[in-house]
């Protein structure tokens, strides 16, 4: 494992900027780009768009809450989808499309917007969207609104849920008594991979005459070093004042790394104290403990797990 935690605090995932367009936005002019009848790649029209649309660097950057993919190349790809089940948008191969002969009949009626009200008109498309609406009863959480794709209403409801989970882990973890909140914190560490097992890897110190440390893990299986901790299960915020403590535990350990945990937060002077000296001490408050949890499935079981997939264009071409 190379270098020492730094689990610094990862912050909720921002809405995307209102100047990106939503999909059904996008549906007109990426038809307009195709109106040439040449064969034309997402990635092209990915950039053209954002061109149209003046986005900047960040708002095409800007990432779904996985970060799996940009906003916007995520929007355009389902604007072209929709396109392509209403018939207007021909696929030639793998990320490659082309204006269909319907499509270039609709553009020459020039309409003002299109959207999935407008798409209703092709048979192909309620078809596909009667199809879907049986599907989103049960597996599908939102129905697709006038900015979400579909894969943006299905990750908006996993962040929910998400956060709905940590709150409640966390809120647990702060009732928990204060020898199993120093366990806890242990076993966190060894299921991220410190030390391997935790017959081995770690142990828990705690309770009086302990000076200033709770508990000991191996940063490696090895044991060729190791990391000492300090953990508070705490509602106030952690001061400058209990880090000075810790990093002095630490240099009466002759110890060079450790871990701060605490189930509430830290204080802007512990954690600029934290960043200048020279020992390294990784602050992890209750937020960032409860996500570890979750990530590494300590405290929480799956309940249900969803795969998505799309299809393998290569699989089926026969050149």
């Amino acid at each position: 494992m190379g270098g020492l935690l730094d689990p610094r605090r990862r912050p909720p995932v921002p809405s995307p900027p209102v100047a990106i367009p939503d999909f059904q936005t996008l549906m007109l002019p990426l038809l307009r780009r195709l109106a040439d009848g040449q064969e034309h790649t997402l990635r092209d029209l990915v950039t053209a768009l954002s061109d149209e649309f003046h986005l900047t660097t960040e708002e095409r950057a800007h990432l779904l809450p996985s970060g799996s993919q940009a906003v916007i190349n995520n929007r355009v790809a389902w604007a072209n989808t929709f396109l392509k089940k209403a018939g207007l948008v021909d696929a030639i191969r793998r990320g490659v499309v082309r204006i269909s002969t319907r499509g270039t009949e609709v553009l020459a009626r020039r309409p003002s917007r299109i959207d999935m009200k407008f798409l209703e008109q092709f048979p192909e498309y309620r078809a596909f969207r009667a199809i879907r609406r049986e599907e989103e009863s049960d597996s599908e959480p939102d129905e697709p609104s006038s900015t979400a794709t579909p894969q943006e209403a299905l990750e908006n409801a996993y962040q929910r849920l998400r956060a709905e989970l940590e709150t409640e882990v966390l809120d647990l973890v702060k009732k928990a008594s204060p020898a199993f909140f120093e366990r806890l914190v242990v076993q966190v560490l060894v299921a991220m991979g410190y030390g391997g097992s935790l017959s081995e890897a770690g142990k828990v110190i705690g309770g009086s005459g302990d000076a200033g440390i709770d508990g000991i893990i191996k940063e490696d299986r090895l044991g060729l070093d190791v990391i000492y901790i300090q953990a508070k299960r705490w509602e106030n915020p952690v001061g400058r004042p209990e880090l000075q403590k810790f990093a002095g535990a630490l240099q009466g350990q002759r110890a060079r790394k450790g871990i701060f945990i605490t189930t509430s937060a830290f204080s802007p002077g512990a954690e600029d104290f934290a960043a200048k000296i020279e020992s390294r001490i990784v602050l992890i408050d209750g937020p960032t403990l409860s996500r570890l949890m979750i990530d590494h499935d300590v405290g929480v079981s799956p309940v249900r797990t969803f795969a998505l997939k799309r299809v393998d264009s290569d699989f089926f071409s026969e050149e």
